[in-house]
Formats: C-alpha cells, structure tokens, sequence
C-alpha cells in the first residue's frame, strides 16, 4: 500500500484530482475499496490486528511540486483519533499512508502522538531518495517504527511483513528476485519495540522460524549464528521453515543470525541481522534517516525562510539609518563590504526596489495561474488559495528559501559590488581592465548563471501551471525585468548622485 500511487498520470500530483481517476484500478487489490482514511480489522482465531490508513492528500490537490507535503485538518484527525481508539483493542496497530509523518502538516497534537500506540507506520513517497537512503526507517519515541519503502515504478520495490507470535517482522524486496526470505524468530534488535511487542517471547521460544518464498522448490535453507551452521531448517507448512534452537544460548549479548536459502533453480538469497535478548542493549538507527523522517519539516522551512527575509530587510533598513564612518587608508574587505552596503541603502532607487522586494516574496502572491487541471489560484509563500480552498504553506518556504538564498541575496551583494566600483570611478567598459580580471568575469558569470535560472523558472511556470502564471508572475517574470533594470541602473546612474561616495573613495586611495 505504500507504493501506491503506480500509475504514470498519479505520479504527476498526489492530490485528490489527480489520483482519484486511476483509483479504481487500486482497488482490485484492496480489500477495503473506499477514498480517504479508513481502519480495517483483520480477525485471526488468535487475535485482531488493526490497520489504519492516513489520507493526507491536499483536496484540491495541486500540480508539483506544491503537493510535496499532505494536509490533515482538524475533522480528519478527529476521525483518525477515533480509528485509533477503537485500535486499542488488537493485538496490534499497523498504520500506512503515502507521506511520511516528517511531510504531514497537521493541527495539535499532531499525527505522531495519534499513532503512539501503534506498531509500525509504513509509507512511501520520499522512498530511498534517489538510491541515497536505500533503508530509510526510524523509531519514534514512543517506539513506534517508521518504515519508507522503495518505489515500485521504476524499482519495483515492496515489502513483506509477518507477525509472529505478536513479534513484527518485515524485509524490503525487490520484485522478482528470488528466494524471498524473512526471518521472523528471534526478530531483529533494531527493529524491536519493547513498549509495543512481547520480546520475552524470543527467549522463550522453541524454533528459529524463516519465511521462504519462490516459484521453484526450496532445496535448502541454511542458518548460522555468530557465524556456526545450527543446521537446515525444515518445511513446516507453506513458506514457513522452522530449525530448534535454545534461546538460553545467547541469552547475554547481542548475536548474528544469517539464512541462505537456496532454490531448485539454483537462485541463493542470504539475509540477516543482529538480535538480542537483553531489552536494555538497544540498537539506534542511523542520525541521517531520522532527521529526515522525525523533523517537522514545514516547520523548520518556515522558521528558517522568515528569519533569512527579516535578517536582510534588517541589514537593508540598519544600514539606510545608520551613519556612514569614514573611510580608512587602504580599506580591507570587511570596511568596503560596509561602504558598498552604505551606498547601496541610502541610494533611494536600490534600497526601495529590494526593500519592497523582499517585503513581497513574503506579502504578495508569487504567481497566478492554473494550480490545479481546470482552476486558477494565486501562490503565497504562506500558502495557495485555489477553487474556494487555502492551502497553508509547506513547499512554498522552502521555494522561498530558495529564492532568497539563489537570488534575492545575490542579487543585492551584486548590485553592491557593481556600485563600490561605480565609486571608485570604473564605469562598465572600464572596470574589467582595473580590477582583477578573473575575479570580475566569475561574479558577472555567478549572475548570469542565477538570471538565467530565474528566466528557466519563467519557462517551467509556463509548462506547468499555463501560460497566465508567465505573464501574472511578479516574483519570476516581473522579477526578471527588474533585475536587468536595476543592473543596467547601476552602471548607468548619475555621478552626481554618487558624488560624495566617489570622492570619500578618491581621497582615501590617494592617501
């Protein structure tokens, strides 16, 4: 389940719009058949076992890459608290859904403490980020697991997971590569939850137990510990292979348990893990994965995005009040820094034109055009406002983010060093045979590099959103002309009105 969406057209937006016509083609494997979340019960003669889906798809859903993150309003985590509430009562709680819960925007108390009292959570959507994270799982602190999976389109990826004797197990796969091998007894250490399963049972039991899987006959299945062949499991029923052990063995410590298991066909599959019977010896998952997974993303975006604006609409304002010291002989970097910043703020069409620059990419809308198939709306950093419905901000600070860092910055810190040599007398043509040559051509290619990815964005808006977000679009369009106006301003700008700034400088180079 958390591979799906799989069809091609569902890849563009996980939204409503885009899934619900292929969703159908889903259910002819579901065994619930029904749009949003849902809690369904599997009875055993030994137990119930819950399983929950979250549906954080944005309603309406927009195209990319503002889907990014899902959406779950105060009705829908109403509804998911009563799913599990009435989970309570099973032996366990497995919940699934496409986003993972570092991707999910959601009011107090948030999806994390609703799902405390489950298993396993399993999801999708950032799967191994392009191969980088091949196993992306972590452990919230409650105990409860976090489980990306690998995509099924391109790698087809998927995941087997058993419960035995209350003990969840599972293994990543990928389709078609056989045997498919599972040991489900004693379970890994790092994957055990002693808050949500009955460890004890491990040292307790009487068999190792392997699930074995293939189109061909099972010929052999092999296990080791801390490298000693126990022996060949045995076919109990089914896929299910068992081999007697004493747990009592490795009581202490932590131990290695390896399964080959070879087929008919001569395909081998070798899987293992470390294992334990001391709750206390505790394995951690990898820092990496789980900043990526247990960090509210959207959060820090917000946070980091409002504080980059306020830092340089405060540089911008502090250095148009503040008084100008006086040049010294031979200025070092940090005194020319300071005197192109003076200029720069105090000459009224710049300090405006990036003042009210920065006041917009928080303010105003970015773009107007069509968000979703068939509608218009307006993008807001703080969010998108399309078919009667407001969307609150996730994907949009982090293109703020961008946009601040990749141009809106560049782009004062270049028109300041533009004007710096406007005051030591250099004019366009001239400047290239005054300063080093090198280091004028890299800071005019740095610009033009970010201009021309600002010009792509005005093309990837009008490829995706129409071409009314092209022409309605004051921070990419609009944004363009305006850089090239204020860059050719500032080599075009009176000497009058730098007069005093040229001077300063003369004098104190000639000094």
């Amino acid at each position: 389940m958390e591979n799906l969406p799989v069809n091609p057209e569902e890849i563009k937006g996980h939204g409503k719009n885009q899934v619900d016509r292929h969703q159908r083609q889903s259910w002819k494997y579901s065994a619930w058949r029904k749009d949003g979340s849902f809690h369904y019960i599997h009875t055993t003669s030994f137990g119930n076992y819950s399983f929950i889906c979250v549906d954080a798809t944005l309603s309406p859903g927009p195209k990319r890459p503002y889907n990014f993150f899902g959406i779950l309003n105060m009705s829908q985590m109403q509804e998911l608290s009563m799913m599990a509430t009435e989970s309570l009562y099973s032996n366990h709680t497995i919940w699934f859904g496409h986003y993972p819960t570092s991707t999910i925007i959601s009011p107090a108390p948030g999806i994390r403490t609703l799902m405390s009292s489950a298993t396993a959570y399993l999801c999708g959507h950032l799967h191994t980020m392009g191969g980088l994270m091949p196993a992306l799982h972590s452990q919230h602190r409650g105990g409860t697991l976090e489980l990306e999976l690998g995509d099924w389109m391109d790698n087809r990826r998927y995941r087997i997971l058993a419960f035995d004797h209350d003990l969840l197990s599972f293994t990543d796969l990928t389709f078609e590569e056989w045997p498919a091998v599972l040991i489900t007894n004693p379970k890994s250490r790092l994957y055990s939850s002693s808050s949500h399963e009955p460890l004890v049972k491990i040292l307790h039991s009487t068999h190792i137990r392997i699930l074995a899987f293939s189109p061909s006959v099972i010929t052999s299945v092999q296990v080791y510990i801390d490298g000693v062949h126990l022996g060949n499991a045995h076919q109990a029923s089914g896929p299910l292979y068992v081999l007697k052990w004493n747990p009592q063995n490795y009581s202490e410590g932590s131990h290695q348990i390896d399964v080959i298991v070879q087929d008919a066909s001569g395909r081998v599959s070798k899987r293992g893990h470390i294992f334990s019977m001391e709750e206390n010896l505790s394995l951690r998952f990898g820092i990496l994965p789980s900043v990526i997974l247990l960090t509210d993303h959207y959060v820090l975006a917000r946070v980091l995005f409002g504080l980059i604006v306020l830092i340089q609409i405060a540089l911008l304002i502090v250095f148009r009040y503040l008084q100008k010291p006086a040049l010294r002989e031979k200025p070092g970097l940090l005194s020319l820094t300071s005197f192109s910043l003076h200029v720069f703020s105090k000459t009224n069409i710049f300090y405006y034109s990036i003042l009210l620059l920065n006041l917009y990419t928080i303010l105003g809308p970015w773009f107007v055009g069509e968000l979703v198939d068939g509608q218009l709306g307006a993008c807001f950093s703080f969010g998108i406002f399309v078919g009667g419905f407001f969307l609150q901000g996730s994907l949009t600070y982090v293109v703020g983010i961008l946009q601040m860092l990749f141009f809106n910055i560049p782009l004062m810190a270049y028109l300041c060093w533009c004007l710096l040599l406007r005051c030591q007398g250099h004019s366009f043509h001239s400047h290239i045979h005054h300063v080093q040559r090198l280091l004028a051509v890299l800071i005019h290619l740095a610009m033009a590099l970010l201009l021309a990815w600002q010009v792509y964005s005005c093309y990837f808006l009008q490829r995706t959103y129409g071409t009314l977000a092209f022409f309605f679009s004051p921070m990419r369009t609009w944004l363009v002309v305006l850089t090239s106006a204020l860059i050719y301003k500032t080599w075009t700008l009176k000497t009058s009105e730098l007069r005093t700034y040229i001077v300063e400088m003369k004098n104190c180079q000639s000094s």
